[in-house]
């Protein structure tokens, strides 16, 4: 079954991180990312830039700069999990949450999953400070 791992923290503290903040969080991150990719559970897991690089569409014409909800925590990022059970993504989800403490991760399960089709698939990752 595919679940999606939603990531939520407090923007502005995630963006204040120093560099070296920054680095080592993205490498617990990276010790439970090395193994679902070796367990074959891992597709897709990005970091989206803060909600102030956003633009919401609401309707056919209307545009806003940013985003449209208002709420404390800001969708940071996602994963894309291959696994057998709700059982299975929460403890996937717990290990990001141990590695990641400050954010907080929502399960749903995928109805659609097209795999990257690409024959060339972009491997770099952005960070922005």
């Amino acid at each position: 079954m595919l679940y999606t791992l939603l990531c939520y923290n407090k923007e502005d503290v995630v963006w204040s991180w120093s560099k070296e903040e920054d680095e080592a969080v993205m490498n617990r991150l990276g010790v439970v990312h090395e193994r679902l990719v070796k367990e074959g559970k891992l597709g897709p897991a990005l970091r989206l830039l803060p909600t102030t690089t956003a633009t919401t569409l609401r309707g056919p014409d209307m545009v806003i700069d940013g985003p449209f909800a208002e709420t404390k925590e800001q969708l940071l990022g996602f994963y894309v999990i291959d696994v057998p059970d709700l059982e299975a993504a929460l403890a996937i989800a717990r290990e990001l949450s141990a590695a990641n403490p400050t954010s907080v991760y929502e399960i749903r399960p995928v109805a659609l999953y097209l795999p990257e089709a690409r024959a060339n698939p972009p491997t770099d990752r952005v960070k922005a400070y």
